[in-house]
Protein backbone atom coordinates (compact mmCIF):
# COMPACT_ATOMS: atom_id res chain seq x y z
CA UNK A 1 0.00 0.00 0.00
CA UNK A 2 2.77 2.40 1.04
CA UNK A 3 4.36 1.51 -2.62
CA UNK A 4 1.92 1.95 -4.37
CA UNK A 5 0.80 5.38 -2.17
CA UNK A 6 4.62 6.15 -3.11
CA UNK A 7 4.44 5.52 -6.86
CA UNK A 8 0.99 8.06 -6.98
CA UNK A 9 3.05 10.73 -5.65
CA UNK A 10 6.09 10.32 -7.53
CA UNK A 11 3.79 10.62 -10.46
CA UNK A 12 1.91 13.28 -9.21
CA UNK A 13 5.26 15.09 -8.59
CA UNK A 14 6.46 14.70 -12.44
CA UNK A 15 3.12 15.81 -13.29
CA UNK A 16 3.98 19.15 -11.34
CA UNK A 17 7.43 20.00 -12.32
CA UNK A 18 6.39 19.49 -15.91
CA UNK A 19 3.67 21.57 -15.44
CA UNK A 20 5.10 24.04 -13.77
CA UNK A 21 8.21 24.68 -16.24
CA UNK A 22 5.85 24.52 -19.31
CA UNK A 23 4.41 27.66 -17.55
CA UNK A 24 7.30 29.17 -17.23
CA UNK A 25 8.48 28.94 -20.57
CA UNK A 26 5.24 29.56 -22.14
CA UNK A 27 3.67 32.24 -20.28
CA UNK A 28 3.93 34.86 -22.90
CA UNK A 29 1.94 32.73 -24.66
CA UNK A 30 -1.00 32.34 -22.29
CA UNK A 31 -0.54 35.70 -22.01
CA UNK A 32 -0.57 37.40 -24.88
CA UNK A 33 -2.22 36.86 -28.41
CA UNK A 34 -1.14 39.18 -31.05
CA UNK A 35 -2.12 38.95 -34.72
CA UNK A 36 0.92 40.03 -36.74
CA UNK A 37 0.60 42.94 -39.83
CA UNK A 38 2.54 43.11 -42.99
CA UNK A 39 4.24 46.46 -42.88
CA UNK A 40 2.35 47.14 -45.76
CA UNK A 41 -0.96 46.48 -44.44
CA UNK A 42 -3.36 49.00 -45.34
CA UNK A 43 -6.19 49.83 -42.49
CA UNK A 44 -10.28 50.64 -43.55
CA UNK A 45 -12.09 51.97 -41.27
CA UNK A 46 -15.04 54.10 -41.87
CA UNK A 47 -14.44 57.02 -39.41
CA UNK A 48 -11.71 59.71 -40.13
CA UNK A 49 -8.23 57.91 -38.99
CA UNK A 50 -4.57 58.51 -39.81
CA UNK A 51 -1.76 56.23 -38.94
CA UNK A 52 1.96 56.84 -37.57
CA UNK A 53 4.65 54.67 -36.49
CA UNK A 54 7.33 55.66 -33.57
CA UNK A 55 10.92 54.56 -34.06
CA UNK A 56 12.02 53.03 -30.92
CA UNK A 57 15.40 51.67 -31.81
CA UNK A 58 16.77 49.24 -34.83
CA UNK A 59 14.12 46.18 -34.11
CA UNK A 60 11.59 48.34 -32.26
CA UNK A 61 8.86 50.38 -33.87
CA UNK A 62 5.58 51.31 -32.08
CA UNK A 63 2.92 51.45 -34.96
CA UNK A 64 -0.74 53.56 -34.11
CA UNK A 65 -3.84 54.40 -35.57
CA UNK A 66 -5.11 58.25 -34.85
CA UNK A 67 -8.50 57.77 -35.03
CA UNK A 68 -10.18 61.69 -35.78
CA UNK A 69 -13.22 63.88 -34.98
CA UNK A 70 -15.57 63.78 -38.47
CA UNK A 71 -15.43 67.24 -40.51
CA UNK A 72 -18.74 68.38 -38.87
CA UNK A 73 -18.17 67.43 -35.36
CA UNK A 74 -19.31 70.39 -33.33
CA UNK A 75 -19.02 70.20 -29.42
CA UNK A 76 -19.51 73.32 -26.80
CA UNK A 77 -15.89 74.10 -26.87
CA UNK A 78 -13.48 76.38 -28.74
CA UNK A 79 -11.93 74.98 -31.93
CA UNK A 80 -8.46 74.45 -32.22
CA UNK A 81 -5.75 72.85 -34.84
CA UNK A 82 -7.01 69.32 -34.12
CA UNK A 83 -10.53 69.70 -35.56
CA UNK A 84 -14.25 71.22 -34.58
CA UNK A 85 -13.90 71.61 -31.18
CA UNK A 86 -11.72 68.51 -30.06
CA UNK A 87 -11.18 68.77 -26.60
CA UNK A 88 -8.58 66.63 -26.33
CA UNK A 89 -7.48 62.88 -27.10
CA UNK A 90 -7.56 59.32 -25.50
CA UNK A 91 -4.89 57.05 -24.94
CA UNK A 92 -6.37 54.05 -25.26
CA UNK A 93 -4.16 50.91 -24.00
CA UNK A 94 -6.27 47.80 -25.93
CA UNK A 95 -6.12 44.21 -24.08
CA UNK A 96 -4.21 41.23 -25.03
CA UNK A 97 -5.83 39.60 -27.97
CA UNK A 98 -5.34 40.84 -31.90
CA UNK A 99 -4.33 43.94 -33.03
CA UNK A 100 -6.19 47.80 -33.35
CA UNK A 101 -8.41 45.81 -35.72
CA UNK A 102 -10.00 44.27 -32.96
CA UNK A 103 -10.68 47.28 -31.01
CA UNK A 104 -11.29 50.24 -33.46
CA UNK A 105 -15.10 49.90 -33.15
CA UNK A 106 -15.11 51.79 -30.00
CA UNK A 107 -13.27 54.72 -30.87
CA UNK A 108 -16.65 56.46 -31.90
CA UNK A 109 -17.26 56.09 -27.74
CA UNK A 110 -15.01 58.72 -27.68
CA UNK A 111 -15.17 60.60 -31.03
CA UNK A 112 -18.90 60.90 -30.68
CA UNK A 113 -17.92 62.89 -27.19
CA UNK A 114 -15.43 64.84 -29.54
CA UNK A 115 -12.45 63.37 -28.41
CA UNK A 116 -9.81 62.29 -30.78
CA UNK A 117 -8.19 58.67 -30.44
CA UNK A 118 -5.12 57.38 -30.51
CA UNK A 119 -4.82 52.97 -30.25
CA UNK A 120 -1.30 51.75 -30.02
CA UNK A 121 -0.17 48.45 -30.83
CA UNK A 122 2.33 46.33 -28.30
CA UNK A 123 5.17 44.81 -29.49
CA UNK A 124 4.55 41.97 -32.22
CA UNK A 125 1.08 43.26 -32.52
CA UNK A 126 -0.41 44.35 -35.68
CA UNK A 127 2.40 46.34 -37.14
CA UNK A 128 4.31 46.87 -34.37
CA UNK A 129 7.36 45.00 -33.76
CA UNK A 130 10.20 44.31 -31.11
CA UNK A 131 10.70 41.92 -28.40
CA UNK A 132 7.80 41.84 -25.60
CA UNK A 133 9.04 42.49 -22.26
CA UNK A 134 7.08 44.26 -19.37
CA UNK A 135 9.40 47.17 -19.21
CA UNK A 136 8.99 47.65 -22.89
CA UNK A 137 5.34 48.20 -22.88
CA UNK A 138 6.13 50.81 -20.42
CA UNK A 139 8.48 52.62 -22.10
CA UNK A 140 6.32 52.47 -24.97
CA UNK A 141 3.35 54.03 -23.20
CA UNK A 142 5.82 56.86 -22.45
CA UNK A 143 6.66 57.29 -25.89
CA UNK A 144 3.01 57.48 -27.14
CA UNK A 145 2.27 60.14 -24.12
CA UNK A 146 4.98 62.29 -25.46
CA UNK A 147 3.83 61.69 -28.77
CA UNK A 148 0.23 63.33 -27.75
CA UNK A 149 1.70 65.89 -25.26
CA UNK A 150 3.37 67.72 -27.95
CA UNK A 151 -0.03 68.05 -29.65
CA UNK A 152 -2.31 68.41 -26.70
CA UNK A 153 -1.85 69.85 -23.55
CA UNK A 154 -1.80 67.33 -20.20
CA UNK A 155 -5.12 68.27 -19.06
CA UNK A 156 -6.79 67.40 -22.40
CA UNK A 157 -5.34 64.13 -22.18
CA UNK A 158 -7.34 60.92 -21.40
CA UNK A 159 -5.46 57.91 -20.76
CA UNK A 160 -7.73 54.63 -20.81
CA UNK A 161 -7.06 51.37 -20.81
CA UNK A 162 -8.98 47.85 -21.21
CA UNK A 163 -8.29 44.07 -20.41
CA UNK A 164 -4.80 43.77 -20.47
CA UNK A 165 -4.06 47.74 -21.35
CA UNK A 166 -5.49 48.80 -17.27
CA UNK A 167 -1.88 48.12 -15.80
CA UNK A 168 -0.20 50.02 -18.49
CA UNK A 169 -2.77 53.02 -18.62
CA UNK A 170 -2.25 53.05 -14.85
CA UNK A 171 1.54 52.75 -14.97
CA UNK A 172 1.96 55.72 -16.90
CA UNK A 173 -1.02 58.09 -15.57
CA UNK A 174 1.12 57.81 -12.21
CA UNK A 175 4.35 59.04 -13.74
CA UNK A 176 2.63 61.69 -16.51
CA UNK A 177 0.51 64.33 -16.27
CA UNK A 178 -3.08 63.90 -17.82
CA UNK A 179 -6.69 64.79 -16.96
CA UNK A 180 -8.74 61.35 -15.74
CA UNK A 181 -7.98 57.91 -16.21
CA UNK A 182 -10.42 55.57 -17.33
CA UNK A 183 -10.18 51.47 -16.61
CA UNK A 184 -12.35 49.18 -18.20
CA UNK A 185 -12.05 45.62 -17.19
CA UNK A 186 -9.08 45.67 -14.98
CA UNK A 187 -7.48 43.68 -12.77
CA UNK A 188 -5.33 43.87 -9.37
CA UNK A 189 -2.17 42.98 -10.55
CA UNK A 190 -0.95 40.47 -12.90
CA UNK A 191 0.79 38.33 -10.49
CA UNK A 192 -2.95 38.01 -8.40
CA UNK A 193 -4.35 36.97 -11.72
CA UNK A 194 -1.57 33.66 -12.05
CA UNK A 195 -2.23 33.01 -8.35
CA UNK A 196 -5.81 32.81 -9.26
CA UNK A 197 -5.30 30.12 -11.79
CA UNK A 198 -1.74 28.57 -10.68
CA UNK A 199 -2.22 28.89 -7.15
CA UNK A 200 -0.56 25.89 -6.62
CA UNK A 201 2.92 27.67 -7.97
CA UNK A 202 5.47 29.90 -6.17
CA UNK A 203 4.33 32.86 -9.31
CA UNK A 204 5.47 35.44 -7.31
CA UNK A 205 9.01 34.84 -8.36
CA UNK A 206 8.34 33.28 -11.62
CA UNK A 207 5.89 35.01 -12.97
CA UNK A 208 7.47 37.33 -16.05
CA UNK A 209 4.87 40.14 -16.44
CA UNK A 210 4.02 41.06 -12.56
CA UNK A 211 2.39 44.89 -13.70
CA UNK A 212 0.94 45.68 -10.20
CA UNK A 213 -1.86 47.87 -11.05
CA UNK A 214 -2.43 48.07 -7.00
CA UNK A 215 0.93 49.87 -6.61
CA UNK A 216 0.30 52.34 -9.50
CA UNK A 217 -3.30 53.35 -8.43
CA UNK A 218 -1.49 54.80 -5.13
CA UNK A 219 0.75 57.24 -6.27
CA UNK A 220 -1.94 58.42 -9.07
CA UNK A 221 -3.31 62.08 -8.21
CA UNK A 222 -5.93 62.47 -11.11
CA UNK A 223 -9.63 60.68 -10.79
CA UNK A 224 -9.90 57.37 -11.79
CA UNK A 225 -13.09 55.81 -13.13
CA UNK A 226 -13.49 51.86 -12.84
CA UNK A 227 -15.94 49.71 -15.11
CA UNK A 228 -15.83 46.00 -14.03
CA UNK A 229 -18.76 43.56 -14.77
CA UNK A 230 -19.96 40.60 -12.46
CA UNK A 231 -19.61 38.05 -14.46
CA UNK A 232 -16.47 38.68 -15.87
CA UNK A 233 -14.59 35.28 -16.76
CA UNK A 234 -11.38 36.05 -16.88
CA UNK A 235 -10.54 38.57 -14.49
CA UNK A 236 -12.79 37.77 -11.72
CA UNK A 237 -14.75 40.47 -10.51
CA UNK A 238 -13.35 39.96 -6.88
CA UNK A 239 -9.88 40.62 -8.23
CA UNK A 240 -10.65 43.91 -9.77
CA UNK A 241 -13.00 44.85 -7.15
CA UNK A 242 -9.59 44.95 -4.55
CA UNK A 243 -8.91 47.90 -5.94
CA UNK A 244 -11.12 49.91 -4.18
CA UNK A 245 -8.50 49.36 -1.08
CA UNK A 246 -6.44 51.80 -2.89
CA UNK A 247 -8.16 54.15 -4.66
CA UNK A 248 -9.14 57.77 -3.33
CA UNK A 249 -12.33 59.16 -2.28
CA UNK A 250 -12.84 60.81 -5.78
CA UNK A 251 -12.10 58.03 -7.77
CA UNK A 252 -15.12 55.71 -8.69
CA UNK A 253 -15.62 51.40 -9.41
CA UNK A 254 -18.42 50.96 -11.40
CA UNK A 255 -20.27 47.29 -11.50
CA UNK A 256 -21.62 46.43 -14.36
CA UNK A 257 -24.13 43.82 -13.41
CA UNK A 258 -23.71 40.68 -15.47
CA UNK A 259 -21.24 42.05 -17.53
CA UNK A 260 -18.73 40.17 -18.82
CA UNK A 261 -14.83 40.71 -20.23
CA UNK A 262 -16.13 41.92 -23.43
CA UNK A 263 -19.21 43.00 -23.52
CA UNK A 264 -19.42 45.85 -20.93
CA UNK A 265 -19.96 48.44 -24.04
CA UNK A 266 -23.14 46.48 -24.51
CA UNK A 267 -24.93 47.97 -21.77
CA UNK A 268 -26.69 51.34 -21.24
CA UNK A 269 -25.28 52.30 -17.68
CA UNK A 270 -21.58 51.38 -19.20
CA UNK A 271 -22.62 54.71 -21.99
CA UNK A 272 -24.28 56.56 -19.61
CA UNK A 273 -20.97 56.68 -17.15
CA UNK A 274 -18.77 56.96 -20.26
CA UNK A 275 -20.50 59.84 -21.82
CA UNK A 276 -20.75 61.70 -18.59
CA UNK A 277 -17.20 61.62 -18.05
CA UNK A 278 -16.08 62.94 -21.39
CA UNK A 279 -18.58 65.96 -21.49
Amino acid sequence: MKKKLFKWLKVLLIIYIIVGIALYYFQENLLFHPVPLAAGYAYHFPAPFAEATIPYDSATDFNLVQFKLPSDTIVSVNANKHGVGCKGVVLYFHGNRQNINRYAPFAKNFTQNGYDVWMIDYPTFGKSTGKLSEQLLYDEALQFYKLANAQFHSDSIIIYGKSLGTGIAAQLASTQKCKRLILETPYYSLVSMAKHYAWIYPVDYTAKYKIPTNEYFKRITVPITVFHGTADGVVPYSNAAKLKMVMKPVDEFITIENGTHNNLNDFPLFHQKLDSLLR
